[in-house]
């Protein structure tokens, strides 16, 4: 038994094979932990606590190189929490004896994310991704580069060589050009295998691959990971629910669990002759796999048969325990015509800089397709065409036009603040999917890298989405156009991006903890809205309300927002002097040089101003002040950046990892 780190190999070291097998050996494992009965205590829900139990008792196996192990067992036996502890899934709250060995060395979560893999039920895939796409980003995030195996005809392993070389063992390659959208369920379990096995782990784990897929699926993703396991001389576990007869050449050894015991486990070639020989001997045309595990199974229909399977499993437990060394310990005698490859996983991990870059290649090439340019291009703009439909007729040169300008401003944030959401919980929702599958099981990247890749992949397109919407709002309204045009039109679009990424990494922050896209929208606009009622000052003047609400708007984005944008439209507007008020037979009338409740409330831009917002009437325009706020609002913007890098690094609870798990 030999383990390696082939980092520092050179070329020509890396053509030689190993001539022992691997092996991976369970001693004794006892592992205690949570328990879901079928009916829970309503304050086991409320803190997803559920009691404790002993869940494995005494496990030992061991399984080699080139050989598949099958794990069978009814609900309860145990047999997902074994895979669980094998892959260091398991919840801390959780207690386990014994060893877990790989080539004679302690199977740790670094060396099982190093050297390792598991795959559970449900695998994000990132639509907008081809099959070649996919299987490619993921073979540069984790294959050192240039791979340093050589191939027979003397020329180095490339990237597009291997995904080439996967995609034919796992047959897709006549599926290379289709988006993952467009596979059925067979082809994305497929794909999502081949995900795995592009890495070339040295021991795969798998979740019940066979899992809702017909027969002839099920008989072909057993044989693709049979022929893989012989050919490259892997070791792979799985388990199954119902075994058909058809996988039983391909399964090498078999672990049948009842309740945390093991029942039998070795080598298929012998299990038959065992349970002969102590009285249980298969029937002709019967599927051995599925018989034995009827005969592993707690009988449930009727106290007596419960009370009598009880007790059988019990003394098949025992006997095993007594006479199944020399069953669990069988191996074939091992052959150099099998040597072993080194597997890929052996030479290292890719560079940070390979994993940075093809995350944004990634990420960006998954905004790409029409349902989400849609969303990102055309959603707040479309609110723009329509607000720019029904608000404009009534924008008129009288005094409406200081709260109808107003309520164009307020309008377009509000809209930022409902829609960005939406947008930013349909897109996000799968690379933080795929994110904590990458970071828990292969610890590829972590937090801040998904976020900067996030920002860089992103900000083309946000920044061209708000400056759409911006621009037509801007232009299609008579806002204020002088001799600062330009100015007033970047600064109007540039504080509407500011608060696009604001409520952007908000709803991202979120999402950190709540698993659900719909929930975590929802949640971030319920949070958000009134921060928005509060600080646009639109709803309500700043001062007419209390002293607590001008200081706690020195934390609120819309606050800032709403002054920069307020303080450019109306400060020192000559076309808002005395304007004309609307009289009560619909005639216009001028105003005079003082005010008339309820016809001339506003005697300029200023004067609405100082109604609005507090100590603002005599700011010059341009002035450091009004930089000063408008820098305020990218603090925010950039603050949230910094702060979501924090919190995509703070290790979950273990009850808020498993809302993220299968």
């Amino acid at each position: 038994m030999m383990n390696y780190d082939m980092r520092n190999t050179s070329p020509a070291e890396t053509n030689e094979t190993i001539t022992m097998p691997h092996v991976l050996e369970l001693v004794g494992v006892c592992h205690s932990g949570p328990i879901t009965p079928n009916r829970l205590s309503l304050w086991n829900k409320w803190t997803n606590y559920p009691p404790s139990g002993l869940i494995l008792k005494d496990v030992s196996f061991e399984v080699h190189s080139g050989e598949m192990m099958a794990i069978l067992g009814s609900k309860g036996s145990g047999k997902k929490a074994l895979l669980e502890l094998i892959s260091h899934r398991i919840n801390q709250q959780s207690s386990t004896r014994g060893q877990i060995l790989l080539n004679d060395v302690p199977l740790t979560l670094r060396v099982f994310q190093e050297q390792c893999g598991f795959i559970s039920r449900r695998t994000e895939l990132i639509e907008g991704l081809s099959v070649r796409q996919t299987l490619a980003y993921m073979a540069k995030m984790t294959i050192r580069q240039p791979i340093p195996r050589r191939l027979p005809d003397g020329s180095y392993m490339t990237i597009r060589f291997r995904v080439k070389q996967v995609m034919a063992d796992t047959a897709l390659s006549s599926l290379a050009n289709y988006d993952v959208c467009e596979l059925n369920e067979a082809e994305r379990r497929r794909l999502i295998i081949a995900m795995h096995l592009i890495r070339d782990p040295l021991l795969l784990v798998l979740d019940n691959p066979t899992s809702d897929l017909s027969a002839l699926d099920s008989y072909f993703i057993i044989s693709m990971l049979s022929n893989h396991c012989r050919k490259y001389q892997r070791i792979i576990v799985f388990t199954i629910d119902k075994p058909r007869s058809d996988i039983f050449p391909f399964v090498d050894r078999v672990t049948f669990l009842c309740l945390g015991d093991i029942v039998y486990s070795g080598s298929t070639r012998m299990m038959m002759d065992y349970f002969s020989n102590i009285g249980f001997p298969c029937p002709e045309l019967e599927n051995p796999l599925m018989y034995y595990l009827c005969l592993s199974t707690v009988d449930r229909r009727s106290r007596e048969r419960f009370i009598e399977s009880s007790a059988q499993i019990a003394a098949l437990v025992d006997k095993f325990k007594i006479d199944g060394h020399d069953y669990r310990k069988y191996n074939t005698p091992y052959s150099k015509m099998n040597a072993l490859s080194i597997p890929l996983t052996a030479y290292g991990k890719a560079s940070a800089w390979n994993v940075i870059s093809t995350l944004i290649v990634r990420q960006f090439c998954s905004n790409l397709i029409m349902k989400r340019l849609f969303l990102k291009l055309g959603l707040i703009p479309l609110f723009c065409i329509f607000m720019y439909t029904f608000i404009l007729p009534s924008l008129d040169e009288t005094q409406n036009s200081f709260q109808t300008r107003s309520y164009i401003i307020f309008n377009l944030m509000a809209a930022i603040t409902l829609m960005t959401p939406i947008i930013t919980s349909y897109y996000f929702s799968q690379h933080r999917n795929r994110f904590y599958e990458d970071s828990s099981r292969l610890s590829i990247y972590r937090g801040p890298s998904l976020i900067v890749t996030n920002i860089i992949a992103n900000i083309p397109l946000t920044m061209l989405n708000i400056f759409i919407a911006g621009s037509i709002t801007y232009w299609t309204t008579p806002f204020r156009i002088d001799n600062y045009w330009m100015e007033r039109w970047i600064i109007f679009c540039s504080v509407l991006w500011g608060v696009y990424t604001f409520v952007e990494q908000f709803t991202m922050a979120i999402m950190c903890f709540v698993k659900s896209p719909f929930k975590a929208s929802l949640a971030s606009c319920y949070f958000l809205t009134p921060w928005l009622i509060i600080g646009s000052t639109t709803l309500r003047s700043m001062l007419a309300s209390p002293n607590i609400y001008y200081y706690i708007n020195w934390l609120n984005i819309y606050y800032w927002a709403g002054w920069t944008l307020n303080f450019m439209e109306f400060q020192f507007n000559t076309d808002l002097v005395r304007v004309p008020h609307v009289s009560t037979n619909n005639t216009i009338e001028l105003c005079s040089a003082n005010i008339v409740p309820g016809k001339c409330m506003f005697l300029s831009g200023n004067h609405y101003l100082d109604q609005r917002f507090k100590d603002i009437k005599d700011i010059p325009e341009w002035s450091l002040i009004f930089w000063k706020n408008f820098a305020f609002i990218f603090i925010f913007a950039i603050g949230s950046y910094l702060i979501n890098t924090v919190i995509y690094v703070i290790p979950l609870p273990a009850s808020l990892k498993a809302k993220f798990r299968d």
